[in-house]
């Protein structure tokens, strides 16, 4: 099971010399504000009122700049869900803590708010960073194996994807050349078939402009028929009429 966050409240210890330095009197109030509000920030956070923690902590921050402060505020802001914050808060307490029991801690909770983002390759990272300044840390250790099986599944899923997505553009490219190649065949087609027409047009054009010439022969034959016709006509008459007989007279 995934390990919540590490808590780590510190009391800021204020020590008085008992001196009338106005400087240190001043420095006095001055950690005693941050302190008050730090405390008042732990109270909030332990009854889960987050936001109410969230502005405490600010406020002591605005005070003095504590690793501690920033760590509790990163806690307050990670239990709100605002992991890109809270991510900047636990980096902030691990530049700066030069104590290695908040400085393991800082990286635990550093590496959950990457867990929870899925950025398991930083969260393992983190882990990591934390184990070598407590190495004793069961917590860290089981957060740790988590992270790195979740990264193993990560990276199967992204394989799985890309693997999916080179199909998907190599079954594209195979239906766009197919399409390409049916579009040829139709372009090749369909020249064909207007080359045929336009051959077929062309013959007919052809054929047409014979016709006249066909017609005006036949009918200039059927003209000579005509004419030989009349004229056998006429032939026939004269030859009647050349063979007409005159009666004899009566011969006394």
């Amino acid at each position: 099971m995934f390990k919540s966050i590490k808590i780590s409240f510190k009391l800021v210890l204020i020590i008085s010399l008992g001196t009338t330095c106005t400087l240190l009197s001043s420095f006095k109030m001055h950690a005693q504000t941050s302190h008050r509000l730090l405390r008042s920030g732990d109270k909030f956070y332990l009854q889960d009122k987050f936001k109410t923690a969230e502005e405490e902590y600010r406020k002591a921050l605005e005070k003095e700049t504590e690793p501690s402060i920033q760590y509790n505020l990163g806690n307050s802001i990670y239990k709100q869900n605002r992991m890109e914050e809270a991510i900047e808060k636990y980096e902030a307490a691990v530049n700066s803590a030069s104590n290695e029991n908040l400085k393991s801690k800082a990286y635990h909770n550093l590496g959950n708010a990457y867990y929870h983002n899925k950025d398991y390759k930083k969260s393992i990272e983190a882990y990591q960073q934390s184990l070598l300044l407590n190495p004793s840390d069961i917590q860290t250790k089981e957060n740790l194996v988590m992270a790195q099986k979740e990264m193993r599944m990560q990276q199967q899923q992204q394989q799985q994807n890309q693997d999916d997505k080179n199909k998907e553009n190599q079954d594209q490219q195979q239906n766009q050349q197919q399409d390409q190649q049916q579009n040829e065949d139709n372009q090749n087609q369909q020249q064909n078939e207007q080359q045929e027409q336009q051959q077929n047009q062309q013959q007919q054009q052809e054929k047409n402009k014979e016709q006249p010439n066909d017609l005006t022969k036949r009918e200039a034959e059927k003209l000579l028929d005509i004419m030989d016709q009349e004229e056998q006509k006429v032939q026939e008459k004269l030859q009647k009429g050349n063979n007409t007989v005159v009666p004899n007279g009566k011969d006394w």
